[in-house]
């Protein structure tokens, strides 16, 4: 398991002429190889009269299920290049197909592995990318003298607070990245001179893009 990787919070499309030729990238979250094959046949239809649909998917956080088609364009000059602009932003759980509109002018190997290429960069641009981290939400009840202190060790850390709750105690509810839960339950028990409880609520992933954070199951 990953406790951290880049995916799809939205999917976008991007477009690009070379030559004449149309090369339009619609891109996806898939999280099973059904789902990406779905959309692969969904874009077929949408576009059925379009000279290649060319193809990419990598599912699976060890990426167990990826695979590439050139759709009748020559070998290697669609489907790969398509792979490592994945592969190369590190990008997991996506689907991309290319869809191109002939423009009557030949672009040869080199310029097949460009257009495709930049198609799915063009894509990938006008999507939501986020980072998903792994990691525990986490219940902390202090007194209103500790608060400040876990207020800081939350600033400094860049810790989300979900929630919080003021009645004659206060109650945080801080989501942390798996990796940082013992030195950020050490920091709080020597910061509150241990005044503080700390409670495990659950693992989940989690991810904060443009100031707002999002929530995923395990």
């Amino acid at each position: 398991m990953l406790e951290c990787y880049k995916t799809l919070l939205e999917g976008g499309t991007g477009e690009i002429v070379e030559k004449k030729s149309r090369f339009i990238a619609n891109v996806r979250l898939v999280e099973t190889e059904e789902e990406a094959l779905a959309f692969i046949e969904e874009m077929k239809k949408k576009y059925w009269d379009a000279r290649h649909n060319c193809y990419v998917y990598s599912v699976g956080t060890n990426r167990e299920y990826t695979r590439c088609s050139d759709d009748g364009e020559p070998s290697g000059t669609a489907g790969r290049p398509m792979l490592d602009v994945i592969l190369g932003e590190e990008i997991y759980n996506v689907a991309v197909v290319v869809t191109r509109y002939f423009g009557g002018i030949l672009l040869g190997t080199g310029g097949l592995v460009r257009a495709y290429s930049k198609a799915v960069q063009e894509g990938l641009k006008n999507s939501r990318i986020i980072e998903k981290q792994y990691g525990i939400s986490m219940e902390v009840t202090t007194d209103y003298t500790g608060i400040g202190k876990i207020q800081y060790i939350a600033g400094e850390r860049r810790l989300p607070i979900l929630d919080s709750e003021y009645t004659d105690k206060v109650v945080l509810k801080l989501l942390v990245p798996k990796g940082d839960a013992e030195s950020v339950q050490k920091a709080i028990t020597e910061g509150t001179n241990g005044r503080a409880g700390i409670r495990k609520e659950k693992d989940l992933y989690f991810a904060v893009l443009d100031g707002e954070v999002h929530l995923f199951e395990k």
